[in-house]
């Protein structure tokens, strides 16, 4: 009985240690960062943030500590890291430390010249997370954000008028927001006129509805590091990256 006992007990823990992996594979997404290298990415120098180099860099990318970190790699020189392959419908969803300074973003159906719906990652003073903006072509519109940092990064502002109501009060802002700890983005985009929804730890933060096409049906992921400035010496991190393809209704 007691050999009895202890087979049930390995074989119960063995189904608890798969069920995390299995949740993994049910849920759909695949990884698009192996933690290691930035296999299966590539800088675009395409971009006007890398106008000061004059088009030969787009910033400084690397992986360090299981992250993709990027900086400017000189003064004022940024650019994209974009995904080789390119997604039509999908929803992403990542993990971010950045420094609090640097503009950055998190580009969707972006093409080789930077031109994307982004889901805005501006984590410096007068920025905002998760807002959505019409990059390069798009001519910065759409532009809709929910709330505006102050000076410091434990300060926000709501923005009046918002698709979406800022879902966190500026005096919670704190506890929702771990700065300097990994904190997760999520965004989602269907169909062409796009729907665009976003998320910060889980909690939906916008969603917005193009009315037009204006932009191809698949594009490429881009990570930004914005030019202008000097952040050689600031950073911006990204883990956890992964995707999964979305079949919008109707198909």
């Amino acid at each position: 009985m007691k050999n009895l006992a202890t087979l049930r007990s390995v074989s119960l823990g063995i189904v608890l240690s798969l069920a995390p992996l299995a949740l993994a594979a049910e849920d759909g997404f695949i990884s698009l960062f192996d933690g290691k290298t930035l296999a299966g990415w590539h800088p675009s120098v395409q971009t006007g943030h890398s106008a000061v180099s004059q088009h030969k860099t787009a910033g400084r990318w690397v992986v360090e500590d299981g992250a993709i970190v990027g900086s400017q790699d000189i003064p004022g020189n940024g650019g994209i890291l974009l995904t080789d392959e390119a997604f039509g419908d999908f929803e992403i969803v990542l993990e971010m430390r950045n420094d609090f300074g640097p503009d950055s973003g998190l580009f969707l159906r972006s093409t080789e010249d930077g031109t994307a719906y982004q889901a805005m990652i501006d984590y410096h003073a007068d920025g905002n997370l998760m807002g959505i903006y019409g990059e390069g072509a798009l001519g910065g519109k759409p532009h809709v954000r929910n709330f505006n940092f102050g000076q410091l990064v434990t300060e926000i502002q709501p923005v009046a008028d918002a698709p979406v109501a800022l879902p966190v009060t500026p005096e919670k802002w704190s506890a929702f927001w771990k700065h300097g700890q990994w904190n997760e983005l999520r965004a989602r985009i269907v169909g062409n006129p796009p729907t665009i929804t976003t998320w910060i730890n889980g909690t939906r933060f916008m969603e917005l509805t193009e009315t037009e096409k204006r932009h191809p049906d698949t594009g490429r992921i881009g990570l930004q590091v914005h030019g202008g400035g000097d952040f050689t010496k600031q950073f911006v991190r990204y883990r956890s990256i992964r995707i999964k393809r979305l079949v919008p209704s109707g198909r």
